[in-house]
C-alpha cells in the first residue's frame, strides 16, 4: 500500500461527508472538503508519477474516486435543487455506459485496453470547476453568473463528446469478436 494510494483512499472516504454536508446544508464545508480532496488527488498523482510510485491499484483507484466523488455531488446538488437535473442526468449516465461497456467487454472476455482521452481529462476539470463553483456560490452567498452557464455548457459538451469517442471505440473493439 503505497502513500498515493492511500491518498486516494482517503479521498473516497471523504465522499460520504462531502454528500452530508451538501445534503445538511453546509455548503462552506462541503466546499472545503471538496477543495481537500481536489488537493489530494493533485498530490497522489504527484507523488505516484515523481516518485515512481504509481501502481496497478493505484490506476484502478484514481478514476474510481474521482467519480465517485464527481458523481456524487452532482446527484447531491441535483435532489438539493442546485445544479439542474438535467446535467446530473447527462454526466451520470456517461459513467453508467462506460462502465457498462467495460463490465461487458470483461465478460465477454474481451477487456478493453482504458486509456484517458484528453476530452475526458478536459471533462473532468470542466465538471471540477462547476462543482466547485456551485459550492462556492451557495456556501458563500454569490451569484456564479456567467461563468456557471460557461461552465455547464463546457460539461454538456466534454460529456457528449468523451461518451461518444469512448462508445465508438469500444464498438470498434468489441466488433472483432469472432461469431463463435
Amino acid at each position: 500500500m503505497s502513500i498515493p494510494n492511500i491518498i486516494t483512499l482517503g479521498r473516497i472516504i471523504l465522499v460520504p461527508v462531502i454528500v452530508w454536508a451538501i445534503v445538511s446544508s453546509q455548503m462552506e464545508v462541503a466546499f472545503a472538503i471538496f477543495v481537500i480532496a481536489g488537493v489530494s488527488d493533485a498530490v497522489d498523482g504527484f507523488l505516484a508519477k515523481r516518485f515512481n510510485m504509481a501502481s496497478e491499484l493505484g490506476a484502478l483507484l484514481d478514476p474510481l474516486a474521482d467519480k465517485a466523488l464527481l458523481v456524487s455531488i452532482f446527484v447531491a446538488l441535483g435532489i438539493w435543487g442546485a445544479v439542474p437535473r438535467w446535467i446530473v442526468i447527462l454526466v451520470v449516465s456517461r459513467d453508467i455506459m462506460i462502465v457498462t461497456a467495460v463490465m461487458v467487454s470483461w465478460l465477454l472476455d474481451r477487456p478493453v485496453p482504458m486509456k484517458p482521452l484528453m476530452v475526458s481529462k478536459l471533462n473532468t476539470v470542466a465538471q471540477v470547476a462547476y462543482a466547485a463553483l456551485v459550492l462556492a456560490s451557495l456556501g458563500f452567498n454569490f451569484k456564479p453568473a456567467p461563468y456557471d452557464t460557461i461552465l455547464i455548457g463546457l460539461v454538456t459538451v466534454f460529456t457528449l463528446v468523451s461518451v461518444s469517442l469512448y462508445l465508438v471505440e469500444w464498438v470498434r473493439h468489441m466488433s472483432t469478436i469472432e461469431a463463435g
